[in-house]
């Protein structure tokens, strides 16, 4: 079951994820999620979303953010970031289809 927490900054809760072991960064591409640092990449099949985080923008109410704590099949587990702004890079329709 995904987890549902609001953190006052976004740094706060990719901090939070990263001490529990989310040392990853994930990306999601126009056709597979990439991790950043090891440069695997994979389908939402392969992917779980454990937890996820909430940030509201304190001065644009239109800039919120998601952090979602993801652990991948081969076990690598790290964060993926999402935008809830119209200037974002990430493929939403991919990050869509991850398992929660």
């Amino acid at each position: 079951m995904m987890t549902y927490t609001n953190y006052d900054t976004l740094s706060g809760a990719v901090n939070s994820l990263t001490q529990e072991g989310y040392t990853e960064s994930f990306t999601a591409k126009k056709d597979s999620i990439e991790a950043v640092y090891s440069k695997r990449t994979y389908q939402p099949g392969e992917l779980k979303i454990c937890k996820s985080f909430h940030y509201d923008g304190m001065t644009d109410p239109g800039d919120e953010s998601e952090v979602f704590a993801i652990e991948a099949a081969d076990g690598t587990k790290g964060t993926l970031v999402m935008s809830q702004s119209s200037n974002h890079y990430q493929n939403l329709d991919l990050i869509r289809k991850i398992v929660s």
